[in-house]
């Protein structure tokens, strides 16, 4: 390294650590209620380090001494801690219209996924919009009921795929054959195709976009501790993101395309899935929901699914 990169270095962390201090004096200033007890933070990084390597075991190791309800300084960000099933149950239900927004991280700005995707949407006309939708044309009990069948197909590969395994005397890898049984229940419900289809290229596409966005949303980023860091992205995470987050919109971009022309064909028979619906209620009521909020859904619908597996 040299001699002006140390210097453009040292400027930087001077720079950062004063806007730090001058931050922290205005919040300290403006805060009027007393905060839970917690670790005393360091200078500029805070109790970041009290979280180590397993921060679910260090925060239980920090509630055994700070209580069911302690405050965490991580960066610049004050984060009150609960640790207690009795007072979370409290704020999730009887006061959940004061703690129901979430924080938006940085990450998740990229293609303003977080504009479009009802997870990270303040409540607000849009986000109720959107709910009511999801509630009556998606997830209606009519609407799974007419998937049923593509339910149970795939339950019933997923019992003699293990059976033959069972036959050939051959380990039965449980995790992989349950992505491949959710992927596939899933995309099923919502594009009538096999996603989880080895020789797919679609498939392998869409598979290896999903596990790139999981892994850049599931790393700490340090602009979500630094709010000052946002506008130059120090770690990549939301370029990297954004670049994942086009090739999926593009992907279902071509898989909508595709229905659309489909359905134009007089022998057109409806699959009943997600995606039909989409359209059917979009041609129907123009205006309620676009086609960017539909494949932010879809987007969202991919990336939660790994999360449950």
């Amino acid at each position: 390294m040299d001699i002006w990169s140390c210097i453009l270095l040292g400027l930087m962390v001077a720079w950062i650590s004063i806007y730090t201090l001058y931050y922290s004096l205005g919040r300290r200033s403006s805060v009027t209620t007393r905060l839970p007890p917690g670790p005393n933070p360091l200078p500029f990084i805070g109790n970041l380090l009290e979280l180590g390597n397993k921060p679910h075991i260090s925060l239980t190791k920090l509630s055994q001494r700070y209580g069911p309800i302690m405050t965490l300084q991580l960066g610049q960000i004050t984060t009150v801690v609960i640790s207690s099933s009795t007072v979370a149950k409290e704020v999730l239900r009887t006061h959940d219209q004061l703690f129901c927004n979430r924080t938006v991280p940085d990450a998740i700005q990229a293609c303003d996924h977080a504009k479009y995707s009802m997870p990270w949407i303040p409540v607000s006309a849009a986000w109720r919009n959107l709910r009511k939708i999801c509630n009556s044309q998606l997830f209606a009990t009519k609407v799974l009921d007419a998937n049923q069948g593509n339910r149970h197909l795939k339950v019933q590969e997923l019992i003699s795929e293990v059976k033959e395994s069972v036959l050939k005397g051959e380990a039965v890898d449980v995790r992989s054959a349950a992505f491949k049984t959710t992927l596939n229940l899933m995309s099923r419900t919502v594009f009538s195709v096999d996603l989880a289809d080895q020789n797919s290229e679609t498939a392998r596409e869409y598979k290896e976009l999903v596990w790139g966005i999981v892994e850049e949303i599931g790393k700490p980023n340090l602009a979500d501790y630094f709010p000052v860091l946002k506008k130059i992205d120090p770690m990549g995470i939301r370029r990297r993101l954004a670049n994942h987050f086009q090739k999926m919109i593009g992907l279902f971009d071509r898989m909508i395309t595709q229905r659309l022309e489909s359905r134009k064909s007089r022998d057109y028979i409806t699959n009943k899935d997600m995606l039909d619906t989409l359209i059917n209620f979009s041609e129907e009521k123009s205006g309620d929901m676009d086609m960017a909020e539909t494949e932010h859904l879809f987007l969202v619908s991919s990336y939660y699914i790994l999360f449950l597996i």
